[in-house]
């Protein structure tokens, strides 16, 4: 550290870019310090470093991290303690550009696995980007110099050394009853828990923090659907679970059934406590599935839902530059399955109407020979007899799905009501005269293979691969619209998801290999090496990323308007 001061020392006032010279790693009382990348200009995206502590220094339990759950867990702690220290005055942000700022990736509602903070059995360190001070382009040596041997340190001290060990306890113990209550949905045949005294509402419709007030109403289950689930560290745990089968949420406008699916929904990631969905939790595999207008479609078989569409084409091995809500409801629906989706979500308001349902009078008018749609209603039974795969499915506009359901909950004034029973008598008691158009099977799930030559990332003489934001990839000179991929909640998910993507197409695509084997062989080297390995920086701060399902992965490579499949 002595020498990376008096380097600074020496740069006082020299030009910006022999900063450069300050590249490297630097040994302090305590910590290591890597100064991994420089930036060029003052107004450039921020230098990166590392702090590394060794373990025998840190002297963190091994029982802190010694399962993947709790290790995630921990980092994701220390990165919301370091986000926290950051946000207390630490220096004088005088000085042109980013002069000064430090930033970290800071984790929100969701518990992610995270680039931001790496906990090993021999070290701990932290990732940050740090704006070095300037004045105009001219190095301010001596607040630099402060910057980095002081300012950093202080903060990693307090952040990896100084906080409050019961808190991190129970945040710990909050991750194990969260990997409990998956096992035991997975060994009772259950797809999803919402536990009694859980908040479902939001704050607002771009908030993902609880709504709170006197008049939040808070989740308590029916009786006929309450189970109790043992959980370390607490009293057994009581609440609402949704059997495997067919789901149907009912009831009035505004009375919460999609904010029961919302909730549901984001129970495929642990939260926070205090989030009020900490105890909401869903099969890992479940996905959202809703029309998508305009989206591409790559020899996908669709089908199961749509055949003899005009002039003979085939569906089959269905493409498409602009899908119509329908196809695309269909293919986002084939595509998850291909994936190895055992639960399905869906909701009327964001579904084509068309694929839906198809009432008697419709069916009497427009006889199936002129109808190519099979509609889901028909579709959804066969789904899960020959599939296994389970549905919630919010439904307020048509009782047609109560001939198809395994249960029924209305969300009256946001309280759920079993009213299977009542549903069952309606069914039977007003016949629909529907006629069922789905057939014997639900039909063929085909695996593709996805061409190398798919991955075109070259703009110019270089390759640009990056993340603009959480909805949007540029790959090369297409951009990926992730906007209606509903289940991403983190734009560090998106950044990660461009690189997975990158190094997918540099060393795992074969042109032989089917697109689930290859995200299988990927999610495998994460989990061995780390998240870190997808990175252009691997080996140094691998930039800020959080590790997505396979699912938004592959929702990303299945709209790159140059993905080739066979």
């Amino acid at each position: 550290m002595e020498k990376l001061k008096q380097l600074l020392f020496n740069l006082d006032g020299k030009g910006y870019k022999t900063y450069k010279d300050i590249q490297g790693t630097y040994r302090g009382n305590w910590f290591l310090l890597h100064i991994d990348y420089v930036q060029g200009d003052p107004f450039a995206s921020p230098s990166r470093i590392r702090a590394e502590i060794s373990q025998q220094h840190a002297g963190y339990r091994e029982d802190w991290y010694n399962s993947r759950v709790r290790r995630v867990a921990l980092e994701d702690f220390l990165a919301r303690e370091t986000a926290k220290a950051l946000r207390y005055p630490h220096a004088n942000n005088a000085g042109s550009g980013k002069s000064n700022m430090i930033f970290v990736d800071s984790p929100g509602q969701e518990i992610l696995s995270r680039t931001a903070v790496k906990v090993t059995g021999h070290m701990v360190e932290v990732r940050l980007s740090v704006g070095l001070p300037a004045a105009g382009r001219r190095i301010l040596g001596r607040a630099a110099k402060d910057l980095l041997s002081k300012q950093i340190p202080d903060i990693i001290q307090k952040a990896l050394l100084q906080f409050d060990q019961q808190k991190l306890i129970k945040h710990l113990e909050l991750a194990d009853q969260q990997n409990t209550i998956r096992q035991f949905l997975a060994e009772h045949k259950y797809i999803a828990f919402i536990a009694n005294g859980a908040v479902l509402p939001r704050e607002s419709g771009i908030s993902n923090r609880p709504l709170k007030g006197e008049h939040v109403t808070i989740f308590q289950s029916p009786p006929s659907l309450e189970i109790e689930i043992p959980v370390p560290h607490r009293e057994p745990l009581r609440g609402m679970a949704i059997p495997e089968g067919i789901t149907i949420i009912v009831g009035g406008g505004y009375h919460g059934k999609s904010t029961l699916l919302k909730a549901i929904e984001r129970g495929i990631y642990n939260h926070i406590e205090d989030d009020g969905r900490e105890y909401v939790i869903t099969n890992e595999t479940a996905v959202k599935i809703r029309a998508e207008d305009g989206r591409r479609v790559e020899k996908v078989n669709i089908s199961p839902f749509i055949a003899h569409l005009p002039f003979g084409s085939d569906t089959t091995r269905f493409s498409t530059d602009s899908a119509s809500g329908s196809t695309s409801q269909a293919t986002n629906i084939m595509e998850a399955l291909e994936l190895g989706s055992q639960v399905l979500l869906m909701d009327e308001d964001t579904s084509a109407t068309n694929f839906m349902i198809r009432d008697a009078r419709m069916q009497e008018l427009v006889a199936k020979g002129k109808e190519p749609i099979t509609p889901f209603v028909d579709k959804v039974r066969q789904l899960h007899q020959d599939q296994g795969v389970s549905v919630i499915l919010v439904m307020g506009g048509s009782g047609d799905y109560f001939d198809v359901d395994d249960q029924v909950i209305m969300m009256d004034e946001y309280r759920p009501y079993d009213v299977t029973q009542k549903a069952i008598s309606i069914s039977k008691k007003i016949n629909t005269f529907r006629k069922a158009e789905g057939g014997k099977n639900f039909g063929e799930i085909l695996p593709r293979t996805i061409l190398p030559s798919s991955f075109d990332a070259s703009r110019g003489h270089r390759e640009k691969v990056d993340a603009k934001s959480i909805n949007t990839i540029i790959y090369g000179t297409h951009p990926i619209d992730l906007s209606l991929v509903e289940q991403l909640v983190d734009p560090s998910q998106t950044r990660a998801i461009a690189n997975m993507m990158n190094f997918l197409s540099h060393n795992i695509v074969d042109g032989e290999t089917p697109l689930p084997l290859l995200i299988d062989r990927l999610f495998r080297r994460i989990y061995n090496q780390g998240l870190d390995i997808v990175s252009p920086y691997y080996g140094r701060h691998p930039g800020d990323m959080a590790l997505p399902r396979r699912f938004e992965l592959a929702a990303a490579i299945n709209r790159l308007r140059t993905l080739k499949a066979k």
